[in-house]
């Protein structure tokens, strides 16, 4: 039998992050990974969504004393839409002109592409930089959304992967599942194919 590959410090790091946010949700089954997937998906899209409204309004939620027009912030509608793991349900922000336009789930889109789901379940369960994780929303986007707006989407970001990044890891799991997710990222101009590893652990 064959010697067991080493892990390098880097992967080790990474499965334990990715340990952890499964810890923190409660995570014990294949569903409940499909289920945490799709939260993670419309996590991004509404948190992306609210910031190409700030952007496009010139103030963040409650901030009214920055606020220069005369058009706010009009509540949200629900909107369907499809993945690879199954529906989920993301919460859209309107203005009370009807003017916003949202680039990132246009009102005729109804399902996202599964590069795009890498790249946003990547974020979160990667530990990414800063700059990393603006990388990423670059590519989401394209160039349809200012450096303002990448900026306020990413410390959302940010702030979300933190929460589960600093959580303890329990001292000891009886049983260990490992699966993983392949996906393709850019490197030093070439394109490289990367996995996302998953662990559920039961204590």
């Amino acid at each position: 039998m064959g010697k067991r590959k080493e892990r390098s410090p880097e992967e080790q790091e990474r499965r334990a992050k990715i340990r952890e946010l499964l810890e923190l949700s409660g995570v014990s089954s294949m569903t409940d990974i499909q289920e945490l997937f799709k939260e993670t998906i419309a996590e991004f899209m509404e948190e992306g969504l609210e910031s190409e409204l700030s952007e496009e309004l010139g103030y963040s939620k409650y901030d009214y004393k920055h606020k220069e027009t005369e058009n706010s912030r009009n509540g949200h509608s629900s909107k369907k839409l499809r993945t690879s793991y199954g529906e989920v349900d993301v919460s859209i922000p309107r203005d009370r002109k009807g003017e916003f336009e949202p680039q990132l789930l246009k009102k005729t889109l109804t399902s996202i592409s599964q590069d795009i789901e890498e790249k946003i379940l990547s974020m979160y369960a990667k530990g990414m930089s800063t700059g990393d994780i603006e990388t990423h929303i670059r590519d989401i986007y394209g160039l349809a959304v200012s450096d303002t707006t990448v900026s306020r989407i990413t410390d959302k970001v940010l702030s979300v992967a933190r929460e589960w990044q600093q959580r303890p890891l329990e001292s000891v799991y009886a049983v260990v599942f490992l699966d993983a997710i392949h996906y393709h990222v850019r490197s030093e101009g070439q394109l490289l194919k990367k996995a996302v590893y998953i662990a559920i652990g039961r204590s």
